[in-house]
């Protein structure tokens, strides 16, 4: 990155020290309620495509979208050109209007962009769906999101055309693919966005209702199978735009002279791949690198080539920048900042990359949930405080409760709850979790124990909610819990996480097996293997004669974990 940016980064860096000091003298209410120490940000009334393509004539030639692998590359302008290309042809073709919802399910590609603002630009909504989850999976998610259409790569559109038939979903297929044939009973996407007498005038009728909903990922929520999480173009930008206050700011607009270059190998499925670093970076003219999945060599190969600038990981990323011997600190030479989410990541790991880093870098650590857009917390620039997660972005208020919902004060430890423009609408056609979820005055339960010292710095504990860590990735027990239980000789189940020293969490099962059944773990592991991602597969089965439960009938998880782990 171009000295005069890095400059400017420092600059702000020294101000946002300045003004977080100044500031957090007087965070806490009489209530217990905790601001941020940043100035609340105005917040734009545009809808997520409007608010990127805002400035894009600053930076209309400068690289959008790259291939880390082939070096295919859009333009802002080329970009922008085929995402309104691809939005008049979902309005014209495929009779696609406001809340519609289109699905996306792919690995990280330049096109993933131009399918998601072309969706947007059509008025629909965007629901994406993990490449490698099965056919069980896949129908599980379009049963709950109901799209009208279907975007794969070839690699995924077997799994898409098996999931839509259990599903019950008669629905088109488009297929994105540069070099292999076009799977049959499929629609090409490359022609569908070369085609330049495609009339997107057509887009002009499409409603900016900004409290429509722009994303439908997935998520766990607190407990129980996966949920739909409504996001609205309102909540996300909101969100950007609060990436953006004076403390937090790492990431700079582009210039004439100077661009930020980010490597994009986290999941775009996943909110903090899609939301932090694919369309708020676009709204800032950086460079977008995509990888389609973690591999060594081509990893690092990226980040060199590409000159990468801004690197967001997860610990196990993290923890091979770390150790790895082949990453030097050559590699690393155009890094002017590392933002880390999803889990906790050891202080070593972060010591050994600064290790490897120029003397001048930033590691931030930052916290969210899908259902808050999805940040919450982050830390300012030039923090060293890497124990913890930061503080409330601007125009965000948090809280900590005990089990009554009484708040309590600095550094007591109880469940952080979450107030701002960018907690979700709620879950979708589940108006139970939704309620369950927020509270009547507008709080979210985030589930996680946490505590917030004087100066309004937040330290995450533990986790309420039940979800299983697997290297960053959520796994709710309930969701293998509900696999096992399709087993015909399974009379009951439960599945926790137990301690690994590679992934983090593993799931564990303890399972009471019907009377006279022969069945073993091995068998077991199997069947499930053959319905979820690899991920989620089970490490153990334990069998048991019973399940501990409290009188009202839940499993008594803690007992399990005291009683085995």
């Amino acid at each position: 990155m171009a000295r005069t940016n890095f400059g400017i980064k420092n600059i702000q860096k020294l101000i946002s020290i300045r003004n977080f000091s100044k500031n957090s003298r007087n965070l806490w209410s009489k209530d217990n309620i905790v601001s941020s120490p940043s100035n609340d940000v105005q917040l734009p009334s545009l809808t997520v495509n409007d608010f990127i393509w805002e400035n894009i004539e600053k930076w209309a030639e400068k690289p959008a979208m790259v291939c880390g692998i082939t070096n295919r590359t859009y333009t802002y302008h080329q970009l922008y050109k085929y995402s309104r290309r691809f939005g008049a042809k979902l309005r014209t073709l495929f009779d696609i209007r406001e809340d519609d919802v289109t699905c996306i399910m792919m690995s990280n590609n330049p096109e993933y962009a131009v399918a998601t603002l072309g969706s947007l630009e059509a008025g629909a909504t965007v629901t994406i769906i993990n490449p490698i989850y099965t056919v069980h999976e896949v129908q599980r998610q379009l049963i709950l999101s109901c799209p009208k259409i279907v975007i794969g790569m070839p690699e995924t559109i077997e799994v898409l055309k098996e999931a839509c038939k259990l599903a019950k979903l008669n629905i088109p297929i488009i297929t994105v693919t540069n070099t292999e044939a076009l799977p049959a009973g499929t629609i090409s996407f490359h022609e569908l966005i070369n085609d330049e007498y495609v009339d997107t005038s057509v887009l002009q009728r499409v409603n900016k209702d900004i409290d429509r909903i722009a994303l439908l990922p997935h998520s766990s929520g607190t407990t129980g199978l996966p949920k739909a999480v409504e996001l609205v173009h309102r909540t996300l930008v909101a969100n950007f735009a609060q990436q953006n206050g004076e403390a937090f700011k790492y990431c700079q607009s582009a210039t004439e002279s100077s661009q930020e270059s980010l490597l994009a190998v986290l999941p775009f499925y996943h909110i903090y791949g899609s939301g932090v670093i694919m369309l708020h970076k676009l709204s800032m003219g950086a460079k977008v690198v995509t990888l389609p999945k973690f591999e060594k060599n081509t990893f690092l190969n990226a980040i060199k080539q590409q000159k990468t600038s801004i690197l967001h990981l997860v610990p196990p990323l993290a923890s091979f920048l770390a150790s790895h011997p082949e990453c030097k600190k050559e590699d690393l030479s155009n890094v002017h900042t590392y933002i880390c989410g999803a889990a906790p990541l050891p202080k070593q790991d972060i010591f050994r990359i600064l290790d490897k880093s120029k003397s001048d870098v930033d590691f931030l650590q930052i916290y969210g949930l899908t259902e808050v857009s999805p940040l919450a917390t982050t830390a300012p620039l030039g923090s060293k405080n890497y124990a913890t997660v930061g503080v409330a972005l601007p125009n965000t208020k948090l809280r900590i409760v005990n089990s009554k919902d009484e708040s309590l004060g600095p550094n007591e430890v109880g469940e952080l709850l979450i107030k701002g423009p960018q907690v979700m609408k709620g879950y979708k056609d589940n108006p139970e979790a939704t309620k369950a979820a927020i509270t009547d005055d507008g709080w979210f339960r985030s589930g996680d124990l946490a505590s917030i010292d004087q100066d309004g710095v937040v330290t995450i504990c533990d986790r309420i909610k039940e979800l299983i860590k697997v290297k960053g990735f959520q796994v709710a027990p309930a969701e293998l819990e509900s696999v096992l239980k399709e087993h015909s000789d399974v009379l009951d189940v439960a599945v926790i996480g137990v301690p690994d020293s590679k992934m983090g969490e593993v799931p564990k099962a303890f399972v009471v097996v019907k009377e006279g059944s022969s069945i073993n773990s091995n068998d077991l592991k199997q069947f499930v293997e053959e319905r979820v991602a690899a991920y989620k597969r089970l490490s153990d089965v334990t069998f048991i004669d019973s399940l501990p439960r409290n009188p009202s009938g839940k499993i008594l998880r803690r007992v399990l974990k005291e009683k085995y782990v």
